[in-house]
């Protein structure tokens, strides 16, 4: 979670690790870039105003990485206008939640995305095994 509001970011945080998933907390995005490059997460929530880098410019990084096609992007912001929606897409994310969100929509988005992470793993283990 990359949120530089630190209530929403911990809240979040605690609902997630409540419902078994592990979770990381970073207030800004190139702190989150930094933990992200040396151990990168399977998804991510990030806030799309905050400092530099914004959510938008920290997707494009996220993504620019080998490791970066492979991370859940889940945009989670108090924007919600269609415009808002086309960018978090041209900018990679796979989801825009808007902000409050409703706890049942995030843990569904988390395990949809998470059970693309699972096939996708399974596939590339399937394939280096032969």
């Amino acid at each position: 979670m990359v949120d530089d509001n630190v209530d929403a970011a911990t809240s979040l945080a605690t609902l997630l690790e409540l419902r078994g998933h592990r979770a990381r907390t970073y207030f800004d995005g190139s702190a989150a870039f930094e933990a992200a490059s040396l151990s990168p997460p399977e998804v991510a929530f990030i806030d799309l105003n905050m400092p530099h880098p914004d959510g938008i410019e920290l997707a494009r990084l996220i993504r620019a990485q080998p490791w970066g096609t492979a991370v859940k992007l889940i945009a989670l912001t108090g924007m919600g206008q269609p415009d808002d929606h086309a960018r978090t897409r041209a900018a990679g994310f796979d989801a825009h939640l808007t902000k409050p969100v409703n706890p049942d929509e995030l843990l569904s988005t988390v395990a949809t995305l998470s059970h693309h992470v699972a096939q996708a793993n399974a596939v590339r283990q399937m394939l280096s095994s032969r």
